[in-house]
C-alpha cells in the first residue's frame, strides 16, 4: 500500500512540475502576442464550439432590417464608404455566375470590395501574406429563407491575433475595421 501511495505521490509531483512548466512556457509564448490576442481567441473558440464551423467563427455578420432591399443596402455601403474616403473597388455578383453556369435562378449573393490604398500599402510592406485580406470584402447574402445578411472576415484576428502590429499599421487597421463595421451597421438600417 505504501509503495502505491509513494508512486502516486511521485506521479502527482511530476504532473505538477509538468503543469508548472507548461504554464510558464505558455506565458512566455503569449507575452510575444498582442495584448488583445487572448480575448480574440477566446471569442473565436466560443464561436467555433457553438457553431462547430471555423468559417462562421471567422466572420463578422450583420442582419439587414426587414423592408430594406438589395439596392438600398448597396447604395448605403457605397455612400458610407465615400464619406470615410474608402474606395469602392468593385463587385462580383456571384449569383449571376451561378445562374450562367447552371441555367437556373439562384439566390442573391454579391461580393462588394472596398479599399484604403494607403493602409493596403502599409499592410503589404509589413507582410506580403496580408495582401490576402485586401481589398476588404463584404458579402451581401440572401439566405435560403430570403433574409438578407452582410458578412465580412473578422479583421480582429489579423489585428490582435499574433505579434503586435507596428503602431502606425495597427492604428490604421483599427480605423479600417471600424469603418467596415460602421458601413455594415449603417447599411443594415438603410442609412445613407
Amino acid at each position: 500500500m505504501r509503495i502505491i501511495r509513494n508512486l502516486l505521490a511521485v506521479i502527482g509531483l511530476v504532473a505538477l512540475l509538468g503543469g508548472g512548466f507548461f504554464i510558464i512556457k505558455a506565458q512566455s509564448i503569449l507575452s510575444e502576442f498582442d495584448p488583445g490576442a487572448v480575448s480574440i481567441y477566446k471569442k473565436f473558440t466560443a464561436d467555433l464550439l457553438e457553431h462547430k464551423d471555423p468559417g462562421v467563427a471567422m466572420m463578422y455578420t450583420v442582419p439587414i432590417e426587414e423592408g430594406i432591399d438589395i439596392d438600398e443596402v448597396i447604395g448605403s455601403l457605397k455612400s458610407i464608404a465615400t464619406e470615410r474616403n474608402f474606395l469602392f473597388a468593385g463587385e462580383s455578383p456571384f449569383y449571376k455566375q451561378v445562374e450562367a453556369i447552371t441555367g437556373k435562378p439562384y439566390r442573391y449573393i454579391n461580393f462588394l470590395s472596398f479599399c484604403d490604398a494607403k493602409v493596403g500599402m502599409l499592410m503589404a510592406d509589413y507582410r506580403d501574406a496580408y495582401t490576402g485580406f485586401m481589398p476588404c470584402r463584404i458579402a451581401l447574402v440572401e439566405d435560403k429563407e430570403g433574409k438578407l445578411w452582410l458578412h465580412t472576415m473578422n479583421l480582429e484576428l489579423m489585428i490582435h491575433g499574433g505579434r503586435p502590429l507596428p503602431p502606425a499599421l495597427k492604428q490604421e487597421a483599427l480605423r479600417v475595421w471600424k469603418n467596415m463595421k460602421d458601413m455594415m451597421a449603417g447599411a443594415a438600417e438603410g442609412a445613407f
